[in-house]
């Protein structure tokens, strides 16, 4: 059963890993093309308009053409990618409201495997 998170209805910005996050991790260079998650293009297709999508990733600038088209051609909105990025941690550190509301989560999945978690707005945050 999917993990429910409750979220405020306040636009958001969604920083996602590219590699084994929505689509096959290294398949550009193992298959020689990407190949979309299942459940990745629902996901993005349920976005609201007003909400920020910044892909972050270690892939080398060279490859960023062929990246934003296979994005393009998949059907994948996004705001900005931020490319060469170290291998490791990323870590995220923002302030909570004075409402108490948390301004950052983090969600770590199994790669290759698109996120089971749903977001649902809770007005009341």
């Amino acid at each position: 059963m999917s993990e429910v998170i409750k979220v405020s209805a306040l636009g958001k910005t969604w920083l996602m890993d590219i590699d084994g996050t929505i689509c096959k991790h290294n398949g550009y260079r193992i298959d020689g093309y990407d190949t979309l998650l299942p459940g990745a293009r629902e996901f993005f297709e349920q976005l609201p308009s007003a909400d920020k999508v910044i892909f972050i990733t270690s892939r080398k600038i060279d490859v960023a053409k062929q990246t934003e088209e296979f994005l393009k051609k998949s059907g994948i909105r996004y705001d900005e990618i931020i490319y060469e990025l170290p291998y490791g941690e990323r870590i995220l550190i923002n302030d909570r409201k004075p409402s108490g509301l948390k301004t950052s989560i983090a969600i770590n999945t199994e790669r290759d495997h698109f996120m089971e978690q749903i977001f649902k707005v809770d007005d009341s945050l």
